[in-house]
């Protein structure tokens, strides 16, 4: 059996990648602090290594030089974790036997790959396109799925959730499950039952404080038959979930809830030590699945000026192919002529508005992903954008690395 020791690692990526390299028939270890890490490593003489570094490298040199002075320990392969370092750093850790370094937040795609390679004993990894992300307001953590269900993020989930509690000294948490795009089947059904048991796994999530907005009647259906589920709720109204969780609350309003929250980007939220993005998820390079050096074809079509070339600019940073309409007439005229992957909207324009174009796609019956980028924050507005099927409503103005990161996670889920 192959083995595998990890040195320092928090206990939420601990216990996470204990659950999945244990389920690979992995031996699994874990030490804290160099003196324990070199005891137990000389004691087993692991397969790899996996070292976390929290923010210095000094922390471990000693154990990490004294491993390579054993003879039987120096040809055992290293892969470091920790803060974004420069490439001249991480070429001075191939001395220490480290041959692969993994930036935080992790992408565990990949990172599980790598180790599948080193061991020469590839693991199993759900290549299910699925969106997963989560906000935390108060006491109500959002989750939002999209796309699909892949079972390496909804193992990852449960792990976040326990770190968001801790990191939040949550008591008694709430939880919104928002999963309206998806269309299940009893071929989901498995998949289904493991995302339900991992978003209640935390003692502190009470059943009755879990609900799910979702618009499939499997899925009030599967909750409704199994009695293991009883108390958790399935709901088609969002603003009505809101509004009873958040009464009596005076810290937010449900208007501010949806606009702060749910249709921000989380990039400046403290990530913890598990990330639920994937390569393919983000664009950032990896073995698969990066879509950012693909010649993406990007319209724009807002009567902004401004907005026309400050997305001209962004998009074309990442090698796409861009095209802009300041009348949305004209794009209405070019449809069924030109084929695009992905559009980013304006709201209010001469002629057309952006709820008018989104109708006129739905009337064409074309399938093109859309971004809503307005500075309208009324929740009736952004709901019915997202109910005439927008992939996103992005609240203006936004870093255009914020935009374009949100247009590869979109065009990621549909491949």
């Amino acid at each position: 059996m192959k083995s595998v020791l990890v040195v320092d690692a928090p206990p939420m990526l601990r216990e996470f990648l204990k659950e999945k390299l244990v389920a690979e028939k992995i031996s699994f270890d874990v030490a804290d602090g160099h003196r324990d890490a070199l005891t137990k490593f000389l004691s087993i003489l692991p397969d790899l290594v996996i070292i976390n570094i929290e923010s210095s490298f000094e922390n471990i040199q000693d154990f990490i030089q004294k491993k390579q002075q054993d003879p039987n320990g120096k040809k055992i392969p290293v892969i470091m974790c920790g803060p974004t370092i420069s490439h001249d750093e991480i070429s001075e850790y191939v001395q220490y036997g480290v041959v692969k370094y993994f930036a935080k937040p992790i992408k565990f795609d990949v990172f599980f790959d790598s180790i599948g390679r080193i061991l020469r004993s590839p693991l199993s990894i759900d290549n299910t396109p699925c969106v997963l992300d989560v906000h935390a307001n108060n006491d109500i953590i959002f989750v939002e799925i999209a796309a699909g269900l892949n079972r390496e993020k909804i193992t990852l989930l449960k792990y976040r959730l326990s770190e968001i509690i801790e990191a939040n000294k949550l008591t008694a948490p709430k939880i919104i499950l928002m999963m309206s795009d998806l269309q299940l089947s009893f071929v989901d059904g498995y998949n289904l039952e493991l995302l339900l048991n991992n978003l209640t796994s935390d003692h502190r999530i009470l059943k009755r404080n879990v609900k799910i907005l979702s618009l499939d009647s499997f899925v009030k259906e599967f909750i409704s038959g199994h009695a293991v589920f009883e108390g958790i709720e399935v709901v088609s109204n969002l603003s009505s979930v809101l509004n009873s969780l958040v009464e009596g609350t005076s810290a937010f309003s449900v208007q501010e809830v949806i606009m702060d929250k749910i249709l921000t980007s989380s990039d400046n939220e403290d990530f913890g030590t598990l990330d639920l993005k994937f390569s393919s998820d983000t664009g950032t390079s990896g073995e698969s699945g990066d879509l950012s050096s693909a010649k993406l074809r990007i319209v724009v079509v807002d009567s902004d000026p401004g907005v026309l070339k400050f997305m001209n600019t962004a998009f074309q940073a990442i090698g796409a192919e861009v095209t802009i309409f300041p009348s949305s007439r004209a794009f209405v005229e070019k449809l069924g002529s030109a084929e695009f992957d992905l559009a980013v909207i304006g709201m209010f324009m001469p002629e057309y508005t952006g709820l008018d174009l989104l109708k006129i796609l739905v009337e064409k019956h074309i399938n093109l992903p859309v971004i809503i980028y307005s500075q309208i924050v009324q929740k009736e507005v952004i709901m019915q954008s997202l109910t005439l099927g927008a992939s996103s409503y992005l609240i203006k103005p936004q870093p255009s690395e914020v935009i374009v990161k949100k247009a590869l996670e979109i065009l990621n889920a549909k491949h």
